[in-house]
């Protein structure tokens, strides 16, 4: 049997982020091959991923990033089981390595078979099941293009978001990121009137109704009230047409009109649970 030494141990850890009893015990499985012990530890990860296949990972972290050119921005969630994982330094730092990777792709499959550390972000996700002990996976995965792109991350990564502005004015950058903290806060359920499902718009009708009904108000009048309650569901739940979280005197979509002729054209937004 091949002697397993201390430096051996550290430079197999360092390249897996395992433990150091599972490194050794990989360098003594592998009789000292350093490639097979990594293969140890994957093998190890796979059984782990498969083990808990059935778990809840609603934990972990979301990341939001924006490429060089401020074009195109991504929405990475890193799932786990556990709030204690999830403000693992290590794990927040490998959520940014792969929000970091995605600005390249367009899809979570893509992103699944892109590489890192010389394998693929899908079994970089298994050796690390096998690691931590809890199951890893992709979230959601969410992309936005627009002429000008920002980002804000919530709530120790609990939440991101991507904002796309109409042009790249000056100013953008705090305006989008404002935008986009306004959309963290807020949570509203489209960009405009327009984007709302008719399904929502007539289930808040409904309600509407019904709230009037028991006021007493008449059949007849019914319709007209609703109407003006529409209204007061989109103001407040649409993001352009909210009162700005720093300025509530003026919307969302004023506030932006303050770099010119520039408007919000998308967001995205991802919260954990």
């Amino acid at each position: 049997m091949a002697k397993i030494t201390a430096a051996e141990v550290n430079k197999l850890r360092k390249a897996t982020g395992a433990g150091m009893m599972d490194c050794k015990k990989a360098l003594v499985e592998a009789d000292g091959d350093f490639d097979k012990a990594i293969e140890v530890l994957r093998k190890k990860g796979q059984k782990v991923a498969a083990n808990r296949a059935d778990r809840e990972s609603t934990e972990g972290a979301v990341i939001a990033k924006v490429n060089a050119e401020n074009n195109k921005g991504v929405i990475v969630s890193l799932n786990c089981e556990t709030d204690f994982v999830g403000k693992n330094d290590s794990f927040v730092n490998l959520a940014h390595q792969l929000a970091e990777i995605a600005l390249a792709v367009s899809s979570k499959e893509e992103l699944l078979a892109q590489q890192i550390d010389g394998i693929t972000v899908e079994e970089k996700l298994t050796e690390q099941t096998g690691v931590i002990g809890e199951k890893i996976e992709i979230g959601d995965f969410r992309t936005l293009e627009a002429p000008f792109v920002g980002s804000y991350i919530h709530a120790g990564n609990k939440i991101g978001v991507l904002t796309g502005l109409s042009a790249n004015a000056d100013g953008a950058d705090v305006v989008a990121k404002d935008v986009a903290m306004q959309a963290a806060a807020m949570n509203p359920v489209a960009l405009n009137e327009d984007g709302v499902d008719q399904e929502v718009i007539e289930k808040e009708v409904e309600i509407a109704k019904d709230q009037l009904r028991q006021e007493g108000k008449p059949e007849d009048m019914l319709d007209n009230i609703a109407k003006g309650k529409i209204k007061r569901f989109f103001k407040d739940n649409t993001l352009v047409n909210q009162a700005f979280i720093k300025d509530s005197k003026q919307s969302v979509a004023d506030y932006v009109k303050t770099l010119g002729d520039v408007e919000v054209v998308a967001f995205e937004r991802v919260a954990l649970g």
